[in-house]
C-alpha cells in the first residue's frame, strides 16, 4: 500500500502539490470513489484509478526500449551534452529512470531504460551472463580465424575476456556476441585483431531485441511479453 500522492506524482504527470489540488477539487476516483485525501492508502498494483475520469497507468515500474541515435550520451544527466534521458518527454523523465549499462556516444542500438533497479542490477550482474549482441563494421577483411580468437582472447591490457562470438557477415560486417560488458569491449576486442570498428550497434540484451520500426532516437514502452521475458531471465 502506497500513499496515493506518491502513486500520482510517480506518474510524472502532477507533483504532490498538484495531486492535493487535485483530491481537494474531487477529480480524483480510486475504485469509483472520489479520494478524500491525498494521503489515503492505496494498492498501485490493484487499485483503479482516475484523474477527471481518465484511467491512470500505475505500475509501479516502468521499462522504455530506446534506440539510441549516435551522438548522445547514455546518461541521466550532463551539462554540456545531449543525453538519452533528453530523448524522452518530460512525463518520462520524472520518472527516475536509467540506462541499463550504456552505449558508447558513437555507438547506437537497443537501450533499456527503467527504474526497476533490482532487474537491472540481475541484468548486469557478472553472474547473470546476459547476451549482448552488436553488428559491427570493420577496417580490413575478417577471416575464420578472427572468429577463432574470440573463444579466449586476452587484449594488451591484461583484460581475460570471457568467451564471445564472433559471425563473419561479409569481410568488413559482423556480429558480436558478449556476456560481458567491459568498457569498448567490442571496438577493444576487433582492434586487437587489426580491425577496427567503423560502426557499432547493439541489437539485443538477452530477450530483449530491437525493435526494427523504431528509428534511431525513437523509444516505446515494452509489451507485457517482453517484461515476462526479462523477469524471467537469469
Amino acid at each position: 500500500m502506497e500513499r496515493l500522492d506518491k502513486i500520482l506524482a510517480g506518474t510524472g504527470r502532477w507533483s504532490r502539490r498538484e495531486v492535493k489540488e487535485l483530491v481537494r477539487q474531487g477529480r480524483v476516483r480510486v475504485d469509483g470513489q472520489t479520494a478524500r485525501t491525498a494521503e489515503e492508502k492505496v494498492d498501485p498494483e490493484a487499485a483503479a484509478i482516475t484523474v477527471d475520469g481518465q484511467p491512470v497507468e500505475t505500475e509501479r515500474f516502468t521499462y522504455v526500449m530506446l534506440h539510441k541515435p549516435a551522438g548522445v550520451l547514455s546518461a541521466t544527466e550532463d551539462s554540456r551534452q545531449q543525453t538519452v534521458l533528453d530523448l524522452l518527454p518530460g512525463e518520462l523523465r520524472r520518472r527516475s529512470l536509467s540506462p541499463v549499462g550504456r552505449l558508447d556516444k558513437d555507438t547506437e542500438g537497443l537501450l533499456l531504460l527503467t527504474n526497476d533497479g533490482a532487474l537491472a542490477h540481475r541484468l548486469l550482474s557478472p553472474k547473470s551472463h546476459v547476451d549482448k549482441v552488436y553488428y559491427a563494421r570493420v577496417e580490413g577483411a575478417l577471416e575464420p580465424a578472427d572468429a577463432a580468437a574470440f573463444a579466449g582472447m586476452s587484449l594488451g591490457d591484461g583484460l581475460e575476456c570471457l568467451p564471445a562470438g564472433l559471425e563473419i557477415l561479409s569481410p568488413g560486417e559482423c556480429l558480436v556476441t558478449l556476456r560481458e560488458g567491459k568498457f569498448h569491449q567490442v571496438k577493444r576486442m576487433l582492434a586487437a585483431r587489426g580491425k577496427p570498428v567503423t560502426y557499432l550497434k547493439r541489437l539485443s540484451m538477452g530477450p530483449l531485441r530491437l525493435d526494427p520500426e523504431l528509428a534511431p532516437g525513437a523509444f516505446r514502452m515494452l509489451t507485457a511479453e517482453e517484461k515476462k521475458a526479462l523477469a524471467d531471465c537469469r
